[in-house]
C-alpha cells in the first residue's frame, strides 16, 4: 500500500499531471505553481504526484502563456482534469475523480493534499466526495487559500473598495484589475471566492475536515494598513485572515494549525509584478516547504 502527496493547484492555473517520474519535458515541469514544490518534495523522497488543471473543461497537454511548459508526458482525461476558473464543487468533483483514479491505478490507500489558492477550495469539496469512497484523505495543507473569502471575490461583492487600500499603491493597483481579471478568467471561480458565498459554503462543509488534520499558511506581504481585516495584511490576493482561517468555526474547522509567512505574497506572477524574487511566493519559499514538511510529518 502506498502513500501519496498530491499537489493541487489553484484558481486560473495551468498544470499538468505529473508522478514522481514523468513530468512536461519543457518549461515549468509541474506549471509556474507547483514545479519548486513539487521538486523539494521529490528531493525528500516523497511520492509526489500533481493533480491536472486548466483554464476551462479539456485536457491538459501544454500551457502556452507566461512560464509555461509543452511536451507533457501523460495526458489523463477531461473528467479527472480540474477547471481552475470553474465552480468550487465543480473543481472538487474533477478532483475526487482524479484522486479516485490515482487510487486504483496505484494502489493508493492514504492521501496528503498540498493546495494552493483555490485549491484548497476544490480540495476541501474532493474530501466532502471522497468520504467512503475513495482514498482516506489524511492531511490537508493549504497555502494561500480564501477559507473565507478574497480580494478579487471580495471587490466583486462589494465588500472592499479602492477606499479600503488606504492609499497603498500596490494594493490600488490590484483591486482596481480586479473585475477585469475576473471577467477574463472566470467561469464562476470569482464570484464563489468571496466572504459573503464562503460564510455560506462553509456552513455546509460541516463535519467533512473531521478526520483530516489541516494546515493553513497565510502570507501578508502588503502590510500598510490594519483596517479592514477582511482586506489587511494581504498577499495580492488572499488576506492572512482568511488563509489561516481565523475565522472559519470549530464545527468547519475542529482541527487546525495555523502559520503566518509575513514576508510572502500569493505566487510567482505577484512576485514579478513587484520587482521580488520567485522564492518570496508562497509555492517557491523554502520557508514555506519547512512548514509543509513539519505538517507531513506530524
Amino acid at each position: 500500500m502506498a502513500e501519496a502527496v498530491v499537489l493541487v493547484s489553484g484558481g486560473a492555473a495551468v498544470t499538468p499531471f505529473t508522478d514522481p517520474d514523468r513530468a512536461a519535458g519543457s518549461g515549468l515541469a509541474a506549471g509556474n505553481t507547483l514545479t519548486a514544490l513539487r521538486s523539494h518534495l521529490l528531493g525528500r523522497g516523497a511520492f509526489v504526484f500533481t493533480a491536472p488543471a486548466r483554464l476551462g473543461t479539456g485536457e491538459v497537454r501544454e500551457d502556452a502563456g507566461w512560464q509555461g511548459f509543452a511536451d507533457v508526458d501523460l495526458v489523463l482525461p477531461a473528467e479527472l482534469t480540474v477547471n481552475a476558473v470553474g465552480t468550487i464543487d465543480d473543481g472538487g468533483s474533477r478532483l475526487a475523480a482524479f484522486l479516485r483514479w490515482l487510487g486504483a491505478e496505484h494502489d493508493i490507500t492514504d492521501i496528503d493534499l498540498v493546495a494552493h489558492s483555490m485549491g484548497g477550495l476544490f480540495s476541501r469539496a474532493a474530501i466532502r466526495e471522497l468520504r467512503g469512497a475513495g482514498p482516506s484523505v489524511r492531511r490537508l495543507i493549504t497555502l494561500g487559500t480564501p477559507w473565507d473569502g478574497s480580494l478579487l471575490g471580495d471587490v466583486l461583492s462589494g465588500d472592499i473598495g479602492i477606499a479600503d487600500a488606504h492609499g497603498d499603491p500596490g494594493t490600488i493597483g490590484i483591486l482596481e484589475r480586479s473585475r477585469s481579471y475576473a471577467a477574463e478568467n472566470s467561469q464562476g471561480a470569482a464570484d464563489q471566492v468571496s466572504h459573503r458565498f464562503l460564510q455560506g459554503w462553509n456552513t455546509t462543509q460541516a463535519g467533512a475536515l473531521d478526520t483530516v488534520a489541516v494546515t493553513a499558511v497565510g502570507a501578508g506581504h502588503f502590510r500598510a494598513a490594519t483596517d479592514p481585516d477582511l482586506l489587511w495584511p494581504h498577499d495580492g490576493l488572499v488576506s492572512q485572515r482568511s488563509a489561516r482561517a481565523d475565522a472559519v468555526p470549530p464545527a468547519v474547522l475542529p482541527q487546525v494549525v495555523r502559520h503566518s509567512v509575513d514576508r510572502d505574497v500569493h505566487s510567482i506572477f505577484f512576485a514579478e509584478a513587484f520587482g521580488l524574487p520567485w522564492e518570496r511566493a508562497l509555492t517557491w519559499d523554502p520557508e514555506v516547504f519547512a512548514v509543509v514538511d513539519d505538517a507531513l510529518r506530524s
